[in-house]
């Protein structure tokens, strides 16, 4: 539709683009009814047209002589005469558009504001009889017309040669200039005839403008065969506001309610994809949301230029506004098909080196960039008066409040600040002085944490060092990005730890301990992985001086390999740790026959008349009486023959090292430890023969559960938390971090104090940002949470801190910057509702229509609504 047909490929000389300077104009020539339905809905604030007559040429000689050479039988000519200039009065009776032979001139930038007014409007209505002319876009096609002074001063010859059209768009302009029936009225709001007589001189003054020429684009719209439906128009047509009309009979409106499906799907302004130029879909997804945004595009689609501040040192020279301003105008020319928005990312780059290259970028940085960048470049404001915040002191806060908006709008008036921003308070106490601090900040957007997954559920083994009892499991919650001593504090209050007792807590891996946390208490918590499995060793404080004993159990394997049997030992079950002094290997294996105790196997269940694992004091006593006489004494021989022989009938307590590597010292019971100085960490292998394990239940402790033990099903169920709960995520008092502590006037020092957040100036546009990539630590993570947000209703009233705003508080959900995928790599789309409630996916180039249930996902990212006016407001 922008470019004219192929056979237009005359162009001016350079001596008339010299003199008229309106050469590649494109104007629009519509049905004047279609467009005083705009105008008088506010559109272009009632601009007023040039009237002209037009009439057919009665003959190619007198005035048209410059032009006549030019001209064939081919040709359409007319005069455009000017009319009397008080039948404008006439407008708002109704006298002007009724016979449909009145005409419209306009721009292309009011043609688009006209052709989204009639979008909205027309789309709204639900009773689908209305075929708007937002949707038929068929009718829209180039004309090259010629239009030159005549020599009265005050008329235009036309000239619509067929040599410069297409066959199709020649005839149809056969069809629009047919002067056989009514005459017709063309009103010029466009101003480019008007702007053909510069400050309509007499000519006689400009001798040159007879000589002069100008070529016009004449888009053509909404005038399929109007000239033959005004003359047969019949009592069962029904006639639209493009001019045109259809007949319905029978089952012909079977037939129209599928145009109007049709026309939805395929014609709807705005419906325009933007290419991907190579990782730019987080780019492409901001842009669709902000080129829906409703008062962005009246704007941008109306002269917004005039505001433009190019000194402003904090804005971009008007750069970044213009690009924007200029893609959204392609975004919304109808029948446009998918942009590569080269331009738009040439100067982001230049303002912006962050967003430079080829990397994937999060789309929520660009969004802040670029409306801030837009604020600034349209910042009305040109010399920024100095304003000095001052505290409330006291003062009522809606005063307060309005102090800091008025400040805040003294420096910043854009149309920006009009529809995006808002103003929340900000409460500060001082945990020493009790010092009240209370101040009111703008805002673009909220970011909102995801509290459903600042939570983290840890399963972890509990043992106790002295034999009472079993390993117990326990299922304790974590903050996400805690620490070791949250765990510790957690694990205390589920076991009822008592004051003299103290948690070391370990990772196990293939029966042996490969790592003991807490080695500092600062260690974060998302170092742990959920399928690692943890066991908490339950010791007494008063034994922490003394060595800590590491027990690990293994057995004897026998394996054929090629014929030949040979045997293995394998580490089992669960260590044991201990923490006691130790001078000898009778202690030693005391220490270990008592922490075995809880897994004897009572005498009637070897014996096969019981089936219950527990323990017994009598199994206890004898125990330690039998232990004594049966576990033997060792020299430190390593000699392979009588080493395997005596592994048959007894324990055997081997020195290991930390990787639990065995250094063939076998520990002698009756004789001291051989050590000069004895370690703060022991770790034993303790052989066990094959009759030792029938009298243990090694069930009890053969393997711990895993840290995050997932569902019986295939996929876990996925988080889900309401926005609702993340905006009292939001607004809920905390104490500052460490390293963002406020400076209290009263106490002279930073102190930690407690902040609460508070919902005071709500914007017409309410973008909201889900926190879901973290950055601690230096891991990234990306929370999946689903987020169930409201998509007709969002209701705020509840958490607006200002009781006397009369704004309204329910605002709609319009459009979605999702996310997919992992931090590392993922893609960006767009979810935007358009033409009424029907709702597209905007896939950087490819737009296709979704149904409104498939748009809550945990992929949404950054969620823009729209306040909701209220019928009592």
């Amino acid at each position: 539709m922008d470019n004219p047909s192929e056979d237009s490929s005359e162009q001016p000389t350079q001596q008339q683009t010299e003199s008229n300077g309106n050469d590649g104009q494109q104007v629009y020539f519509v049905p004047f009814r279609w467009w005083k339905e705009a105008l008088d809905s506010g559109l272009a604030d009632g601009k007023k047209g040039a009237l002209y007559l037009a009439a057919p040429s009665p003959s190619y000689g007198g005035p048209m002589k410059i032009i006549n050479n030019f001209f064939s039988s081919a040709d359409v000519a007319f005069n455009l005469k000017r009319g009397d200039t008080s039948s404008l009065q006439n407008h708002d009776n109704g006298e002007v558009g009724v016979s449909g032979s009145d005409y419209a001139l306009v721009s292309g930038d009011m043609w688009i504001q006209a052709l989204k007014w009639h979008s909205e409007s027309k789309t709204s209505e639900k009773n689908g009889k209305c075929l708007s002319a937002a949707y038929d876009m068929t009718d829209v096609y180039p004309l090259q017309l010629r239009l030159a002074c005549l020599q009265d001063g005050s008329s235009l010859g036309v000239k619509i040669n067929k040599k410069e059209n297409a066959a199709e768009s020649h005839k149809r302009a056969c069809k629009i200039f047919n002067f056989e029936t009514d005459p017709i009225r063309i009103w010029d709001f466009s101003g480019q005839t008007a702007s053909f007589f510069p400050n309509d001189k007499d000519p006689k003054d400009s001798p040159r403008q007879f000589e002069q020429e100008m070529l016009l684009e004449l888009q053509v719209y909404g005038l399929f065969d109007s000239v033959r439906n005004r003359a047969k128009k019949n009592e069962m047509g029904t006639q639209y506001s493009n001019g045109t009309s259809y007949m319905m009979n029978g089952s012909a409106s079977s037939f129209a309610s599928s145009l109007v499906r049709r026309s939805c799907e395929n014609g709807i302004l705005g419906l325009t994809g933007l290419q991907n130029l190579g990782n730019t879909c987080f780019m492409n997804s901001a842009l669709q949301c902000l080129a829906h945004t409703p008062k962005l595009v009246d704007y941008f689609l109306g002269d917004y230029k005039a505001e433009i501040n190019a000194n402003n040192p904090l804005g971009m020279n008007g750069e970044i506004a213009s690009a924007f301003g200029d893609l959204l105008k392609q975004l919304w020319t109808p029948g446009a098909t998918p942009l590569a928005p080269r331009t738009f990312k040439l100067k982001l780059s230049h303002f912006a080196p962050q967003f430079s290259g080829f990397s994937q970028h999060d789309s929520q940085e660009l969004l802040a960039f670029l409306l801030d960048g837009l604020h600034e470049d349209l910042n009305r404001v040109k010399c920024k008066p100095y304003v000095e915040a001052k505290d409330g002191d006291g003062r009522p806060d809606k005063e307060v409040a309005d102090e800091y908006w008025k400040n805040h709008r003294a420096r910043n008036d854009s149309i920006i600040v009009d529809v995006c921003q808002g103003q929340y308070r900000s409460k500060l106490v001082c945990p020493d002085c009790s010092k009240v601090s209370i101040t009111f900040d703008p805002f673009m957007y909220l970011s909102l944490p995801l509290p459903s997954t600042s939570m983290r559920s840890m399963t972890i083994s509990i043992m106790k060092s002295d034999g009472d009892m079993h390993p117990s499991v326990v299922t304790v919650n974590v903050p996400k990005d805690g620490k070791y001593t949250d765990l510790i504090h957690s694990l205390s209050t589920a076991c009822s730890l008592g004051a003299e007792e103290t948690f070391l807590v370990a990772e196990v891996f293939n029966s042996r301990i490969i790592n003991f946390l807490g080695e500092s208490p600062s260690d974060p918590l998302s170092l742990i992985r959920d399928y690692d499995r943890l066991i908490a060793y339950r010791l007494l404080k008063s034994s922490e001086e003394a060595p800590l004993l590491v027990f690990t159990h293994q057995q004897k394997e026998e394996h054929c390999i090629s014929g030949k049997l040979t045997s293995s030992w394998k580490p089992f079950g669960i260590p044991f740790v201990a923490s006691c002094r130790i001078e000898n290997g009778l202690d030693l294996r005391d220490v270990y026959v008592r922490l075995l105790l809880p897994f004897k196997v009572r005498s009637e269940d070897i014996d096969g008349k019981g089936d219950t694992v527990g323990n017994c004091s009598a199994d206890v006593a004898n125990e330690m009486e039998v232990s004594s006489h049966s576990l033997g004494y060792f020299s430190e021989s390593t000699d392979d023959e009588s080493f395997g022989s005596k592994l048959d009938s007894d324990f055997k307590f081997l020195l290991s090292d930390e990787k639990g590597m065995t250094s063939n010292t076998v520990l002698v019971m009756n004789e001291p430890l051989k050590f000069t100085e004895l370690p703060t960490r022991l770790n034993v292998l303790v052989c066990w023969p094959a009759k030792m394990l029938e009298q243990y239940d090694r069930r009890a402790f053969h393997s711990l559960p895993e840290l995050c033990k997932p569902c019986s099903s295939t996929r876990r169920p996925q988080e889900s938390v309401s926005l609702y709960e993340c905006l009292e995520a939001f607004l809920k008092e905390e104490p500052l971090g460490p390293d963002d502590m406020w400076y209290c006037p009263e106490c002279k020092e930073h102190r930690q104090a407690n902040k609460k957040l508070d919902l005071w100036r709500l914007p017409e546009i309410l973008v909201i940002h889900m926190k879901r990539f973290s950055f601690k630590h230096f891991l990234k993570n990306k929370l999946e949470t689903l987020v169930d947000f409201p998509i007709h209703d969002l209701e705020l009233s509840s958490y607006i801190a200002n009781n006397e705003e009369q704004s309204s508080f329910r605002y709609m959900l319009y459009a979605i910057s999702n996310h997919y995928g992992t931090i590392g790599g993922g893609h960006y789309t767009a979810s935007v509702r358009q033409g009424g409630d029907q709702w597209y996916d905007f896939d950087d180039s490819h737009v296709s229509p979704i149904n409104v249930d498939k748009i809550k996902t945990s992929a949404a990212y950054v969620l823009f609504y729209k306040r909701v006016q209220e019928k009592n407001t």
